[in-house]
């Protein structure tokens, strides 16, 4: 699951910096919430649960660990999609889009919150 996660998150990375790149070559920063959400939450985030399922292998072998991965790379990209619309078209009905997607983000981040809070401290294959 870590080496999923790291995979994934490179690719937010990539996605990051193309869009900063982008806003940086036609002075277009418009879109600069999705630019910071994306690096923040696909990046590092991303990155920095696929180390801990990586030194910690109890936090991977949990379904908590398969539904954190799936929901947070499920809503993540809706609602940046969603924000990204709303700004880039005004039409309002964008923003309930986004709005799910974070919420759906959330609770992936939740599930993971909670894995590593009740599996961090047990030994590996506990």
């Amino acid at each position: 699951m870590g080496v999923r996660l790291i995979k994934a998150a490179v690719v937010y990375f990539l996605i990051g910096v193309l869009f900063g790149l982008y806003m940086s070559v036609f002075h277009v920063f418009d879109l600069a919430t999705v630019h910071v959400h994306v690096n923040l939450l696909g990046w590092m985030s991303l990155a920095i649960a696929g180390v801990l399922y990586q030194l910690f292998p109890q936090l991977a072998a949990t379904a908590a660990a398969r539904w954190h991965f799936w929901l947070h790379n499920i809503g993540l990209p809706v609602m940046m999609v969603g924000i990204a619309l709303a700004i880039t078209t005004g039409v309002p009905l964008f923003f309930p889009i986004a709005t799910l997607g974070g919420l759906v983000t959330v609770i992936g981040i939740i599930i993971f919150v909670v894995n590593v809070l009740r599996h961090i401290d047990r030994p590996a294959g506990v």
